[in-house]
């Protein structure tokens, strides 16, 4: 597609999606930046095969766009600490937050940018790197329409800031926390001597349940550390009031286990992994 001006887009993290975002975003046609400082070689590398040019703070507040794609818990600081930043930018960036935080801490966001009159989108992303779709929300969510031009799939929801992040934690609720319960009666059913019976049940009565639970598993554990935060939010997304919500602090309280138990995450991947 023939581009009428080449955006430059700003993106606040290099993890896989990040850089798998700014790789997608290069081949459109974009130039994309990001801050490689105090990066570890690892995030610097995968910046750079990406074709994404390390810049300054100041570099990133005066692109076309800005994209947050940070751990959960680091959303609200990486705003903070660019808004003196984008008080002094020359030209208002649209900063779009997307992080699998709930709305109300997407809220918080959009207040601390606020004395900077900065605009604000409420985005969040559904999918594997390699195929991410991105739903954004607010009034000035329509204002994202290059990035689908240089190729990202963009949705634009009807709803305020805050209605992306509610769909984010609701889509991330149901499967991250179908991963947890699998991951948790599958090891509860290994210490007590019903492995082997629990497999075989599950691939003779919900087939395609524990098709779903094989591919899903055995790819969570390096991602364990940043589901505890997200779990954390979609707690908070449903309201202490809730019974529910308590699901969601297991389930933190699981994938933080996860993330330092090898032996465990070990076992469900040989669980997942045996013949049926």
């Amino acid at each position: 597609m023939t581009q009428s001006k080449q955006s430059t887009v700003a993106i606040l993290g290099v993890g896989s999606m990040g850089s798998a975002i700014g790789r997608a975003l290069k081949q459109g046609g974009a130039r994309v930046l990001t801050s490689l400082e105090g990066r570890s070689a690892a995030s610097a590398a995968r910046a750079r095969e990406a074709g994404m040019e390390d810049a300054s703070l100041d570099n990133l507040v005066a692109c076309d766009f800005i994209l947050s794609i940070v751990p959960p818990s680091a959303a609200v600081d990486t705003a903070q600490r660019l808004a003196p930043l984008l008080e002094r930018a020359s030209v208002p960036t649209l900063y779009i937050d997307c992080n699998a935080i709930n709305p109300d801490t997407v809220r918080q966001i959009e207040r601390a940018l606020e004395p900077a009159g900065t605009p604000f989108v409420d985005a969040s992303i559904i999918g594997q790197p390699s195929s991410p779709k991105f739903y954004m929300s607010g009034p000035h969510a329509p204002r994202t329409q290059p990035l689908a031009d240089h190729g990202l799939v963009v949705r634009i929801l009807d709803g305020p800031v805050g209605a992306a992040s509610a769909l984010k934690m609701s889509y991330a609720g149901i499967t991250k926390g179908l991963t947890a319960l699998g991951s948790a009666m599958a090891l509860a059913a290994m210490r007590n001597g019903a492995g082997d019976a629990l497999i075989s049940e599950l691939a003779a009565s919900q087939p395609a349940l524990l098709d779903w639970l094989a591919a899903s598993v055995p790819r969570m554990p390096p991602k364990a550390y940043r589901w505890v935060a997200e779990m954390d939010e979609i707690a908070q997304f449903i309201g202490d009031e809730y019974a529910e919500h308590r699901i969601y602090e297991g389930a933190a309280g699981l994938y933080a286990r996860l993330a330092e138990d090898k032996e465990a995450t070990d076992a469900l991947e040989r669980f997942f992994d045996q013949p049926r």
